[in-house]
C-alpha cells in the first residue's frame, strides 16, 4: 500500500483486507482500489473486467474502492 501510495498508483488486488486498511486504519491511496471480487475466474476474465472498467467513463477511480463481482460494481469514497 505504501508503495502505491508514494509512487501515486491503483491497486488491482482480490485480498479484502484493502478496505480495512483504507477505512479502519486511513490508508488512502489517492489513484484508489480496485477490489476483484471472484472465487473462480477464467485466466483471461481479471483482464477484461479492468479494461472494461477503465474504459467506463463515469467510473470515477481516484479516492474509491471499487469491488468488482459477478452482481456488478460498487464503489465507496474515501
Amino acid at each position: 500500500m505504501s508503495i502505491a501510495i508514494n509512487e501515486n498508483r491503483t491497486i488491482l488486488t482480490f485480498d479484502r483486507d484493502y478496505g480495512e486498511l483504507i477505512f479502519k486504519h486511513n490508508h488512502k491511496p489517492a489513484k484508489g482500489v480496485i477490489y476483484l471480487r471472484l472465487d473462480e475466474y477464467k485466466p483471461e476474465e481479471p483482464g477484461q473486467i479492468i479494461e472494461d472498467l477503465i474504459s467506463k467513463k463515469e467510473i470515477a477511480l481516484d479516492n474509491y474502492l471499487t469491488v468488482v463481482d459477478r452482481n456488478g460494481i460498487r464503489q465507496r469514497k474515501y
